[in-house]
């Protein structure tokens, strides 16, 4: 949905760069009307190609419009993780020392590597869940549309909820109208402070506040395929009956967790959000590298 506007765009700033190194002639105009695309009009003969004005910088290669807010948590070695998940183990491999052994290069150009060993399941730092983490019928993340992962989004400001306390649907109402965006088919980031609050301790996996089934349903009801929040749960983890995680079983939707920075996106309105998953074989979820773009 927001792949092919995205791709055109680009397209059409490599375009225009490459319009300006073409000298023209009047059947070049008549046949790029004709064909309509540039390959088929050099094809023609009717287009030379001359040598760029200018060489151009990687840097100067188009990015999307807007400011890029990064929400996504660093994966380290031994963080915090849910309380029913096993930390992850992130730890080097080879290192540029060690590897001078393999004596790569020639003697008077050698070349050294480093790799790093990472063990850890689907659900550390920030990351989606697949719908079969919580449905033994739902399709795994490999399974799953990549452009339910992108889209336009809102952040929620819910700052004010204490730890362990219930999000229900007359507080997710007040911070819809808080933050000026009528809610329709978007991401939904809820910011609740918690990051900043207690990361790295671990007082983390154990404060987070928790939606209940009807706030969950609420999000459903309005055509939000996605979720997402700080911390380790869109569930509190004082509490085992996991409301909102077997709503979203039940209404085909699901979330992301442990996302961070989500104060920068407070007030801004709508942005656009990007969360795309590993392509892992039949996986429950994915670490994610999100970001924001805001408008």
């Amino acid at each position: 949905m927001l792949i092919q506007p995205f791709c055109a765009y680009l397209a059409k700033i490599r375009f225009l760069r490459t319009w300006r190194s073409i000298s023209f002639s009047e059947p070049l105009r008549k046949n790029f009307v004709k064909y309509g695309d540039l390959a088929t009009v050099v094809a023609s003969g009717h287009i030379g190609i001359t040598e760029p004005k200018r060489k151009l910088d990687l840097e100067e290669e188009p990015t999307m419009a807007g400011k890029i807010v990064d929400l996504t948590l660093t994966i380290q070695d031994n963080m915090p993780a849910h309380k029913l998940f096993q930390r992850p183990i992130v730890v080097p491999h080879w290192t540029h020392e060690k590897s001078k052994i393999f004596e790569l290069g020639v003697p008077n150009d050698r070349m050294t590597f480093a790799t790093t060993f990472i063990s850890m399941i689907d659900h550390i730092a920030t990351h989606v869940d697949s719908f079969y983490h919580v449905n033994p019928k739902g399709q795994s993340i490999d399974k799953m549309p990549l452009d339910m992962f992108m889209g336009k989004a809102v952040c929620l400001d819910l700052r004010h909820i204490e730890d362990l306390a219930d999000v229900d649907v007359k507080e997710m109402e007040a911070a819809e109208k808080k933050a000026g965006v009528k809610i329709d088919g978007h991401i939904v980031l809820m910011c609740s402070g918690l990051h900043k609050k207690y990361y790295p301790e671990i007082k983390v996996v154990w404060s987070n506040w928790g939606l209940t089934a009807a706030a969950t349903h609420w999000l459903a009801d309005r055509k939000s395929l996605l979720h997402g929040v700080e911390g380790p749960s869109t569930d509190k983890p004082s509490w085992n009956e996991f409301p909102s995680h077997r709503v979203c079983r039940d209404r085909k939707i699901t979330h992301y967790e442990w996302l961070v920075n989500l104060e920068d996106l407070i007030g801004k309105g709508e942005f656009q959000f990007f969360g795309p998953p590993l392509k892992i074989d039949n996986g429950s979820g994915s670490p994610v590298r999100a970001w924001a773009v805001l408008n």
